[in-house]
Order: structure tokens, then sequence, then C-alpha cells
């Protein structure tokens, strides 16, 4: 059974719980209803007594009767005038100390055994202890369960006249309209609640269907993509319920999905071409010298030199890869604390030596940096050699360093054509490259930038530079200051040194 409610549908399992859930409020509103109804028809049968017993000892016994005599005739004249006992009748019963019992039900209370012949043994014995229970009734209230009449709800008090007990009153009545009125609950609870248990279930299987529909709906969806197919949107429509912002979370989960399948593609196909131009390269370079019967020795290192070039591009390209893929497993950096200030210097001093640029540091150093010194240093020589590949000979380049707080940003700015506007976001993404800047160079620098500042939970964003070039800003966490800075405001500007190949745009 257990397996069988696992494998029903999800709209089945809803009927079932709304209707186990109603049949569980119906069941229990039902026994307080019937609980409550019993003891209110008890209650009320309880105030008959009182009153009952009150007109009794007023009516029926005069106040200055005394004598058992007396007592017990004026008993039988006021019984005489009340119906016998019933269900709709009461049950008196007058003891009268010295003298009789009076009753209105002589059956009941006291028995002849000459009225016993057809009678067993067993049935003789409970009726006698159903007489001797009534005739020693205990004061206040009693219920007792007679073998012939049932349940028995009797009052017994004291009639005193004087001060002083003349006799003993026990009025009694059935409770058979105790039985009834629940027996009625019973029956309008179950056609009640009948009624309502199959509306709620239609209305269930209602509400089930319009739940479930949208989910079927997304597993119809979720087949396609399966199958490779990514277009398939859900597009819910309705109110913004949990079912609403699941189908919306859905079809933004295939959006990105998609894009991601895009940008892997494109990806690849980058890659591809990138790694193929070199190899046609020395491949035609190849074919040429292989056409000569005798090349001569400056052919032969004329080919060597542009196949060793293009294999140090394949090869960087490669490292490139690696690199971005190392991000993509989050195992690209190993930080430690580094004294940013000297590190700076070292990386300044060694990047005055690559080309004729003029070269500036300005800002604050002093304090320390909790990163990985050589991807750090790798980021900041690819910006470094964006900034040279768009500059020409003579042009700036700034290293410029900024402390924030517990955050330090390190920014290259140069005096080159700039990056557009438009375009300040998208040079992050790999092998793109902006229209208006010198197309070199894989595309793949400032991906690296962006993935190695992202490993360090920080963030990298282009803008403009003061002399209107382009300025790339590396943001760290992970500062922390010295009372030490290095004073002064104005910029560190180094003589250009002396001129050097230019490297591709990395």
């Amino acid at each position: 059974m257990p397996e069988l409610i696992r494998r029903r549908s999800v709209r089945a399992r809803l009927i079932a719980l709304i209707a186990g859930l109603l049949v569980a409020a119906l069941g229990v509103t039902g026994y307080f209803v019937y609980r409550g109804t019993g003891a209110q028809v008890r209650r009320a049968i309880d105030d008959d007594l009182r009153q009952d017993a009150a007109a009794f000892s007023t009516q029926a016994v005069p106040r200055s009767a005394r004598r058992p005599a007396t007592i017990a005739a004026s008993a039988r004249r006021y019984l005489a005038t009340q119906p016998a006992f019933g269900e709709s009748a009461r049950l008196f019963v007058v003891r009268v100390p010295g003298g009789p019992i009076i009753t209105n039900e002589p059956e009941l209370v006291a028995r002849d055994d000459r009225d016993r012949a057809g009678e067993s043994i067993q049935q003789r014995a409970r009726e006698a202890t159903d007489a001797s229970g009534l005739r020693a009734a205990p004061l206040g209230y009693a219920t007792f369960n007679l073998t012939e009449a049932g349940s028995l709800r009797l009052l017994t008090r004291p009639i005193v006249r004087s001060g002083r007990t003349v006799a003993m009153l026990s009025v009694g009545e059935t409770l058979a309209s105790v039985q009834r009125a629940q027996q009625g609950v019973i029956k309008a609870l179950l056609l009640a609640g009948s009624l309502t248990l199959a509306a709620a279930i239609l209305l269930g299987a209602a509400l089930a269907a319009r739940i479930v529909q949208p989910l079927r709906r997304m597993a119809r969806t979720a087949a396609r993509v399966d199958a490779g197919d990514l277009a398939p949107r859900i597009h819910a429509q309705g109110p913004p319920d949990e079912i609403r912002v699941l189908a919306d979370a859905f079809d933004h989960m295939l959006d990105r999905l998609e894009d991601a399948f895009a940008a892997q593609r494109a990806f690849v196909a980058d890659a591809s071409h990138e790694l193929r131009t070199p190899l046609t390269v020395i491949r035609g370079q190849l074919e040429v010298l292989s056409r000569q019967a005798a090349p001569s020795a400056e052919d032969v290192r004329r080919t060597e030199r542009i196949a060793r070039t293009e294999l140090v591009r394949m090869e960087r390209l490669v490292d490139d890869l690696l690199v971005l893929a190392r991000a993509d497993e989050g195992v690209l950096v190993h930080a430690q604390d580094i004294e940013l200030e000297p590190f700076v210097r070292d990386f300044f001093e060694s990047l005055t030596t690559t080309t004729d640029r003029r070269f500036e540091l300005d800002g604050e150093a002093g304090g320390t940096l909790r990163a990985d010194p050589d991807r750090l240093a790798q980021a900041l020589h690819n910006l470094a050699r964006n900034a040279i590949q768009h500059t020409t000979e003579g042009g700036l380049v700034r290293l410029r360093v900024t402390a924030r707080q517990d955050q330090v940003e390190l920014a290259v700015e140069d005096d080159g054509p700039g990056i557009p506007e438009s375009e300040r976001t998208r040079v992050f993404d790999r092998f793109h490259r902006a229209e208006t800047r010198r197309r070199s160079g894989s595309g793949l620098g400032l991906s690296i930038v962006s993935a190695i500042a992202a490993a360090h939970h920080g963030s990298v964003n282009a803008s403009s530079s003061p002399e209107g070039g382009a300025r790339v800003a590396i943001v760290l966490p992970g500062w922390r200051s010295e009372i030490r800075t290095r004073t002064g405001g104005t910029p560190l500007s180094l003589s250009p040194a002396p001129p050097a190949s230019t490297p591709s745009k990395h």
C-alpha cells in the first residue's frame, strides 16, 4: 500500500490529502458536537428534575405534615395525578422514614416475586439490584443503567419540614431523549459530511488539476530540454504564486542555459579559429619551402622564425585557455599576504623596461593585501600589455593605486583611443575585441584579468582615463593599511626605456 501511494500522481495525492483532512476535521467536529449535544440535553433534564422535585416538595407534602402516614397519603394523592413512568413521564420515588415507599412505578422499585414467574434467575437478580439501587439512591444527581428502562437520570433530595427530614424524594427521567438527540446529530453529520466530502473532492480535483497543469507543462518542457531542445519555455500565466515563481525561475534557468551553450559554442569556434590561424601560417610557409628544390639558408631561417613566432602564439593561447579553465574549476589562486608597496614597485620597474612608453606610478600602497602574487602580477601585466598595444611611441601608461577601507584598486590608464562606453562590459568576454581598438592578440587578456579578480572575490571595470584613453581597474578585498604611507600626491614619472619589441595584445 505505501508503494502504491508513492506511485500515485501528484493530483491523486492532493485529492487524497484534501479528503483525508476533511474527514479528520468532520470526525473531530462530530465528536465534539456529539458530546456537546448530549451534555446540553442532560443539563436540560437536570433542570426539569430540579423543578419537578421543587414542585412535589411544595405541592404534594403539606407544610404542617409530620406523621409518616399523613406524608404517605399526600404523596399518593399527588402521584395519582401524574402519568405512569415512561419516556415522556417522570419517575417519582418517595421514601418515608418508618413508612412505605410510594412511587408511580412500583414494578420498577418494589416488585413482587409473584410477578416474576416467567423470568430467569439472572434476570430477577438484575432487576432486584436495580430496585435496591433506586431505593438507596444517594443525594444529588446520579445515573442508573436499568435492565428494562435503560439509562435513567435520578435526582434525590430530602423533604424538610420544621428543620427535620420527613421524607426522601427521588425524581428520575429516562435518557432516551439524549440518545435520540445524539443519533440525530450523527445522522445529520453523516449526511452533511458526505455531501461536503463529495463537494470537496470535486473542488479538490479541480484545484489539483490547476496546480498540476503548470507542473506537467514544466515536465514536458524538461523532457524536451533533456532531448537537446533548449527553445521551449513555460510562459506561466496567472497570479504570482509559488507555481508562477517556479515556472519563471525555470524559464530563466533555460535562458541562462541557452546563453551558456551559445557562449560555449562561440568559445570553441573562436578557440578553434585562433589555433587554426598559426597552423595555417606554418603550413603555408612549409609548403612554400617544400616547392623549392634547393632552398637557401635565408629562406630556411625565415621559415623557422615565422614558425617559432606562430608556435609561441599558440603556446600563449593554450596557456590562456588553461588559466580560464582553472578559473572555471575554482582553483586559480593561492592567496597569501603581500606587502603591496614593494610588490607594486617591483612590478613597475619590470614594466618600464618593456617598451618606449611614458610610464607613471601614482597613489599610495602602504599596507598588506591578501592575494596570489603571481596571478595578480599576471593580471597587471595583461592590463599593461593592453595599454601599450593601444598607445603610440611616447604614449602614457599609468599605474594608479588607491586604497578604500578594506579594498585596494589597481588601475592601468593610458592616453590611447579608449574603449567605447557600449563596449566597456563586453571587453571582458572571452575572444571579444572592441571595434575601436587595434585588432591583435587572442582577445583573452581582459577575460583572464576578470577571472583573476573574481577568484579573489573582487571585480574589474573599464572606464575613461583623465587623458581620454582607457582605464581598466581591478578592485580587490583583503587590504590592510599601515600607518606608514608613501607621501606626496604627484605622479612618479620615469624616463622612457630603450625601445623594445612590442608584445601582442594578451
